[in-house]
């Protein structure tokens, strides 16, 4: 790497972003936990009761209710009761007395049951009741491996979460991000996990660090930056079959990478014709388009959704800060004004908002622009917060930060009121980013 670009990384967002991958872990393999830390006064009350299984020949070790629960508590829209407060258990709706919920001032209620269906199938059904007006408002069976139980609990989270508020749920995704052993091996290592931590996947082990995971439009692939050959250099690996290709190796920064929407191109950092600059990739032919030409650093592209332009961190004046520029080629425009220090942008879906790491007297912290009005929130208050990624529906932000001398990830509602930490009990991770949806049922 080029001294100018080290002392950029020394003074810019990428300090913490690639050399705090250098962080003293114990084990990478644990299931992620998760912790309340905020909640929302003014939350949506809503009861999730116990699916009944009595009837299945064995028994049923995944708490669905538990898992509907944890997922609609850590949205920040809803707040469910506690279930030693549920006056009855009712698991179908021609059982519920509506008064007695009405009487304890819930809106919504929950109740469901796991038949035996066949063979190796479960039936998994479930009921969403309005209190108020006394009537179904969803009702569905689902076929279920008891392998996909803990994926039907997600799936049915998101229907509630749309069915009440209009607004895609996000629970039944993933996120990927890298973490770290301290032990004889010292790998590296890149996993993808459930949103709530459950069912991590390994994707790649490596001795040398990797670092910018992207996940493809479609979820079915990878990009990354490896450093197992010594130096810096971007892969795509597909998640199923593992299989993987090398797409830039060229002398100098190959780093950042990051998927177009239509899945064809990529966006990524080079330094192969001397300062760093972003440049385009069409994925099938690797045919590289030159998009900044400056001789400052530009870095961490990320696309529009729509595909049209794309923002980047550049210190072109005078210190880090976000840029926009047609992803066809054009002029750079500037975007962030307030504060010295503005990088690492990921930009919701519907384009209205930018969520980056903002720094001020040697602090880090997520902030939130809204582009239309170009009020800059702060929805952080930890030291050293970054990577900010957002979830599939624009409606909670998943970035990472450090407890002690280990790194944790926390996702956060868009309003900043609720807010909850994912960590790893043995180890420590860093570099989170929410994956797209997948299709749920083929």
């Amino acid at each position: 790497m080029t001294t100018m670009y080290l002392n950029f990384m020394k003074r810019s967002f990428i300090y913490p972003l690639f050399f705090m991958l250098l962080w003293i872990s114990q084990q990478a393999q644990a299931v992620i936990t998760i912790e309340i830390t905020e909640g929302v006064e003014g939350a949506i009350p809503v009861s999730v009761v116990e699916f009944d299984s009595s009837t299945l020949p064995v028994q049923l070790t995944t708490d669905m209710a538990e898992i509907i629960t944890n997922n609609l508590n850590r949205s920040g829209v809803f707040k469910v009761l506690n279930k030693d407060e549920y006056p009855r258990q009712p698991h179908y709706s021609k059982d519920v007395d509506y008064a007695k919920w009405r009487a304890i001032g819930q809106e919504y209620l929950v109740v469901g049951r796991v038949l035996n269906k066949s063979a190796g199938l479960l039936d998994v059904q479930f009921q969403l009741l309005d209190v108020l007006k006394q009537k179904q408002l969803l009702g569905y069976s689902f076929p279920v491996r008891l392998l996909n139980i803990r994926s039907t609990a997600h799936e049915i989270s998101d229907l509630i979460y749309e069915k009440i508020t209009g607004i895609q749920g996000a629970f039944n995704t993933r996120i990927a991000y890298i973490s770290a052993r301290n032990d004889k091996s010292r790998k590296y290592v890149l996993q993808v996990a459930d949103t709530d931590g459950f069912n991590p996947h390994t994707v790649l082990e490596s001795d040398e660090p990797l670092m910018s995971p992207s996940w493809s439009p479609d979820g079915q692939s990878l990009a990354y930056v490896s450093f197992e050959n010594k130096r810096a250099e971007i892969f795509i690996q597909h998640l199923a079959t593992a299989r993987r290709s090398k797409v830039s190796g060229f002398k100098g920064i190959n780093g950042a990478p990051n998927w177009s929407p239509d899945g064809k191109s990529l966006a990524l950092v080079l330094s192969k014709d001397r300062s760093p600059d972003i440049y385009i990739m069409d994925v099938a032919s690797k045919k590289l388009t030159r998009l900044t030409t400056h001789r400052s650093i530009d870095t961490e592209p990320v696309w529009s959704a729509d595909g049209a332009s794309i923002i980047f961190t550049s210190d072109r004046s005078g210190s880090p800060q976000l840029y926009e520029i047609p992803s066809t080629g054009g002029q750079a425009k500037r975007i962030t004004f307030e504060g010295g220090y503005n990088t690492a942008a990921d930009l919701s879906p519907d384009g209205k908002n930018t969520v980056m790491v903002y720094g001020e007297g040697g602090s880090y912290k997520i902030a939130l622009l809204e582009r239309e009005t170009n009020n800059l929130t702060l929805l952080t208050s930890g030291n050293l917060d970054e990577s900010p990624s957002f979830s599939p529906n624009g409606r909670m932000v998943l970035y990472a930060s450090t407890q002690g001398n280990k790194g944790v990830l926390y996702m956060i509602s868009l309003d900043g009121k609720s807010r909850h930490k994912l960590s790893d009990q043995l180890g420590d991770i860093r570099e989170p980013v929410w994956g797209p949806y997948k299709k749920v049922r083929q």
